[in-house]
């Protein structure tokens, strides 16, 4: 593993010395953690692409601006039900497709 000048070559050392191996309870909560954050961050870029404010998409989906603020913040992971409700409120949809290999 090489930090100097941020070249990493293996980041699953760096992964491994600050969160624990993989498989490990610890690593577990640190990537459930990165993922929540990820798709908030996700949900806000596309609320802010929609031109919907925090506000008019707690409207739209029957909940509240800070239950949506607290997504878009990786604090909480919305259920399927609303997950799929915020999606359908901003016009996308979700798409599940097998992997080309």
């Amino acid at each position: 593993m090489q930090t100097n000048n941020h070249k990493i070559v293996d980041y699953d050392l760096v992964l491994d010395e600050k969160f624990g191996k993989e498989g490990t309870p610890e690593r577990i909560q640190a990537e459930e953690a990165a993922y929540s954050f990820y798709s908030g961050q996700i949900l806000q870029n596309a609320r802010k692409e929609a031109k919907v404010t925090q506000e008019e998409l707690a409207r739209r989906t029957n909940t509240t601006k800070s239950y949506i603020s607290k997504i878009e913040n990786g604090v909480i992971v919305p259920s399927v039900g609303v997950f799929y409700r915020i999606i359908n409120a901003l016009g996308l949809r979700v798409e599940v497709v097998k992997p080309l290999y």
